[in-house]
């Protein structure tokens, strides 16, 4: 019997942690397809979204992805302890509208985010910048803030075709 309830608890702990981390990924292939065939369409880049959204707020985080059929350029941002995610026009670059983070697992990422942000020199759009430049011909599909080693670190992902790749930025 305990041996039985052993080998339950190790089957339910490999499954927790392979859940979560698949939860992790940030797009599976039929994401990214759908949001580099509707890229295609988008004329502002992600970094000019995040100089939109400022308005907003300080920006924290940002990436296109496709919400319900359609294309959209979310940033998060912060003013003062409040949370928003602002979309904004990917055909104007205009705020089309911004609502408050409530959602617990928005809100759970959006604060860690901002604990990066926090103790960043560089903003999103100069990380952003910096990987478009060492990547010629890459567009910017998301950019993350994170705390590596106490250090604040931007997770910047790629597009150029069909291709997809993620780079790292120091934000220090």
């Amino acid at each position: 019997m305990p041996r039985n309830s052993l080998t339950t608890v190790m089957v339910f702990s490999m499954w927790l942690l392979s859940a979560g981390v698949g939860a992790a990924q940030p797009h599976d292939d039929k994401e990214r397809a759908d949001v580099a065939t509707a890229l295609k369409d988008a004329r502002i880049s992600l970094e000019q979204g995040v100089s939109a959204s400022a308005r907003q707020g300080k920006p924290i985080s940002a990436k296109y992805e496709v919400e319900d059929g359609k294309l959209q350029l979310s940033v998060y941002t912060m003013k003062g302890t409040h949370f928003s995610e602002v979309i904004v026009d990917h055909k104007t670059g205009k705020v089309a509208k911004a609502e408050a983070i409530t959602k617990d697992d928005d809100l759970k990422a959006a604060k860690a985010q901002s604990e990066a942000m926090a103790r960043a020199k560089r903003s999103l759009q100069a990380a952003a910048a910096g990987a478009v430049k060492q990547n010629n011909g890459y567009r910017v599909v998301s950019v993350m803030p994170e705390l590596r080693n106490d250090h604040p670190v931007a997770e910047v992902t790629l597009v150029k075709g069909t291709e997809w790749k993620t780079v790292s930025e120091k934000l220090d």
